[in-house]
């Protein structure tokens, strides 16, 4: 029996995204509605993408099945897709709001320094 890498590198990956936006960047995208939308309106082209590429009838991508969990869902789509969009898009998010932050820190300090 084969360790399915994909499954454990896309677990890890969420995990560590998540890790890092609680304990590292803090840049609050999980408690605005509009990540939570953004990540919906990706995810929903996903899986149109992913299931056009991923089907198996008539697969352009074809995966090991042994790097995965072998559950797929909807249109044939590896549940890893998903983990690994979400890690994906949540970590470039992540990243994009806490720089806004601190642009937004920085220009409010030498606003404060002018007056």
């Amino acid at each position: 029996m084969s360790v399915p890498e994909y499954t454990i590198m896309t677990v890890v990956g969420m995990i560590l995204v998540v890790g890092l936006e609680l304990f590292v960047f803090r840049s609050g995208i999980f408690r605005r509605a509009k990540y939570w939308a953004a990540l919906s309106i990706c995810l929903v082209f996903q899986c149109f993408v992913d299931g056009w590429l991923t089907k198996l009838s008539d697969p352009i991508v074809i995966y090991n099945p042994q790097g995965l969990s072998g559950i797929r869902s909807p249109w044939d789509i590896p549940i890893e897709d998903f983990g690994f969009g979400f890690a994906m898009i949540t970590a470039v998010l992540m990243l994009w709001q806490w720089r806004l932050n601190r642009q937004t820190v920085s220009m409010s300090a030498a606003g404060e320094e002018n007056t």
